[in-house]
């Protein structure tokens, strides 16, 4: 009996190992992201809560509003050298740094704008959100239809959703103001169902490399931002 092996054993054998090593590190993507996130959304409502239960912080920030003014601008920049430069969000450690003047500012912000409701109205839509996060996190990663197609069809949605904001603000009508945070809540639900779908590559159109993990956990952290923000406006108006 020939003691060689056979191509075919080698061949499979290989693709086996690389499928297996594929899978590896898109898994370790996957953790690194969430575990970003989860530190992300710690951080984001112990600043809520500070707005929420610590009155002399709270007045501060009404009677100073230059600092949501810097926080606001200071967001504006780094979320552009986040999303426009890769070179800034691979290279570690300045895009872990980034990533956290980020979130604390994008926290002080939410903090100030949670200050102006209820706290059983921020409670309330915080609750709604992580409900709906983790049923659209949990479909996205079981449905067999990939959104990732329809990345094209949600900017055009986003721009519509812009200009109808903007119409919403000169015309201020309570009805309008209503459809536009529905129209808000559902447009980030289907972009956080995509994005969860990019970083999870596999069988997709399309995927995020593992090299963007930061990228990856930004997309999800704005996504249930601003799907927090939207049930917030709608919850408050009761």
């Amino acid at each position: 009996m020939s003691t060689e092996e056979s191509p075919l054993s080698e061949h499979d054998g290989g693709e086996f190992d690389f499928q297996f090593s594929e899978k590896s590190i898109r898994l370790a993507f996957i953790r690194k992201v969430y575990s970003i996130l989860l530190i992300q959304i710690l951080i984001t409502c112990a600043f809520i809560a500070v707005f929420l239960y610590v009155t002399p912080v709270r007045e501060f920030c009404h009677e100073n509003p230059w600092t949501w003014i810097v926080a606001l601008i200071a967001t504006f920049v780094l979320l552009i050298a986040l999303a426009c430069c890769p070179d800034v969000r691979r290279t570690w450690p300045t895009n872990i740094i980034l990533l956290g003047l980020f979130t604390l500012f994008e926290g002080y912000l939410l903090g100030a704008i949670s200050s102006a409701y209820e706290a059983d109205a921020v409670l309330i839509a915080a609750g709604i959100t992580a409900v709906v996060a983790f049923g659209l996190t949990v479909f996205a990663f079981q449905t067999k239809y990939d959104f990732t197609t329809c990345t094209g069809a949600l900017l055009v949605c986003l721009i519509v959703l812009i200009v109808f904001g903007f119409l919403c603000a000169i015309i201020r009508s309570d009805i309008l103001n209503l459809v536009y945070a529905s129209l808000g809540a559902l447009l980030f639900s289907i972009y956080l169902v995509v994005d969860t779908q990019l970083m999870m590559g596999g069988k997709h159109k399309y995927s995020l490399s593992p090299e963007e993990y930061i990228f990856a956990a930004l997309n999800l952290y704005l996504d249930i931002v601003n799907m927090f923000l939207f049930i917030l406006s709608i919850v408050g108006r009761r």
